[in-house]
């Protein structure tokens, strides 16, 4: 029988018995209790804004772990045994890797079979790290503006995993160093692998895109795409629903949606949330945050932030009958 846990209930049978080396004040073990398997979880904060996770665990039962919305950080897996299967993304593992931009995070739950052994590396970094490795102009480009979301739905990528990226992981799991150096190097071995797994992906997105044939089918099943978009706000598919919905794959989905209608899913997505609550604002009949909750936006904050970088004016200003301005309605 499935054991269903909250993360917040996994994560403290995770970590009911802990260790911390004395040669590492920044490092902890984690040993899985015995209500639920065998194993441990190294976490090694590398850095004030990077944090790594190395695994090595079995389970006793099937799990199913329920992990709600949430602000979600640059993240990057690689699994070198087993596999993760969540019900809004595909399975992580046997070949397939997962990197994920910053953003929110939508309601999403995984599950862990009994008796796999579940091994491999987890890496979260704060996404001001890019921006100071970047430089301002590669900070603000097209493909990292995209990636970097603060307000809106993070993205996910899948990339497969090359036998670079497997040296990169065994290298990181197996420090030859001691001392500061056993820090810098898996430090320098994380960039290394964000580079390798995020190059394909960014590649991918940055190909021109003027010349991209597509078909009648796909360009009726893109504005079925579009409707979807427009008629959900408050609670929008993910990538990957949407794809499943129109019957696009996720790539067919993103460039296709960029080359027809100029702007991506996520940009889209956003400018018809503040249209939307423009609207609403406008009619005066409700209140900033219940305005904010009816385009889908739980956070006030990040409400105020998006709305005020599309017409340039905060909600409550909107509300009180301020001239928006600096923003080109689509045509």
């Amino acid at each position: 029988m499935t054991l269903f846990l909250s993360c917040d209930d996994f994560s403290a049978l995770m970590g009911a018995d802990s260790i911390a080396p004395e040669s590492a004040i920044d490092e902890e073990i984690r040993l899985v209790s015995a209500q639920l398997g065998r194993g441990y979880e190294r976490e090694i904060d590398l850095s004030a804004q990077m944090g790594l996770s190395v695994f090595d665990f079995e389970f006793r039962r099937d799990l199913a772990i329920a992990t709600p919305v949430h602000e979600h950080l640059v993240q990057m897996m690689i699994l070198t045994a087993g596999a993760i299967d969540c019900d809004i993304y595909p399975i992580v593992g046997e070949g397939c890797g997962y990197v994920s931009g910053s953003g929110i995070s939508p309601a999403y739950v995984d599950r862990r079979q009994k008796d796999q052994r579940m091994a491999g590396i987890n890496v979260h970094l704060e996404p001001e790290l890019l921006g100071q490795l970047l430089g301002e102009d590669g900070w603000r480009s097209s493909e990292w503006r995209e990636f970097v979301q603060q307000d809106d739905w993070k993205l996910a990528f899948f990339p497969a995993v090359t036998a670079a990226m497997q040296c990169v992981v065994q290298e990181i799991v197996n420090v030859p160093y001691q001392g500061i150096t056993k820090r810098m190097y898996p430090q320098a071995k994380v960039l290394e692998l964000l580079t390798l797994m995020v190059d394909p992906v960014l590649s991918d997105r940055t190909e021109p895109l003027p010349d991209l044939k597509l078909k009648p089918e796909t360009i009726e099943r893109l504005h079925f795409a579009r409707a979807i978009l427009t008629t959900q706000l408050e609670n929008p598919p993910t990538m990957l629903e949407l794809g499943q919905q129109v019957g696009l794959s996720d790539r067919t989905l993103r460039r296709g949606f960029q080359a027809l209608f100029q702007t991506t899913v996520i940009d889209y997505l956003t400018q018809q949330r503040m249209i939307k609550a423009e609207q609403l604002l406008r009619d005066r009949q409700h209140t900033v945050s219940e305005v904010a909750r009816m385009v889908g936006y739980g956070h006030l904050g990040r409400f105020a932030a998006a709305f005020r970088r599309q017409f340039g004016i905060m909600p409550k200003e909107c509300l009180a009958g301020c001239r928006s301005h600096h923003f080109k309605r689509p045509e």
